[in-house]
């Protein structure tokens, strides 16, 4: 068998650093894209609807709770309002 250096046993353990949502985010067209891509993002997608043909998803990460609606037709974010 094999031994890995020491380097690259520690690089595999450490989680891969969380990525922001910004306006510049594509996450989808679909409510279960949009989730899915905040939660790949580090966040806890919680409440999603559909709201005036927008994908709207209030999500939690690090204790900080946000809100994001995207474009059905491009998955684009359209505005994102984060809370303290």
């Amino acid at each position: 068998m094999r031994k890995l250096p020491l380097i690259a046993l520690i690089a595999l353990a450490t989680p891969a650093l969380a990525e922001d949502v910004t306006m510049d985010s594509v996450l989808g067209t679909t409510m279960e894209e949009v989730k899915a891509s905040l939660t790949a993002m580090g966040y806890e997608a919680r409440k999603a609807e559909m709201e005036d043909g927008k994908i709207e998803v209030y999500f939690v990460r690090d204790g900080k709770m946000g809100e994001v609606y995207v474009d059905a037709r491009t998955g684009g974010v359209t505005k994102l309002d984060l809370k303290n």
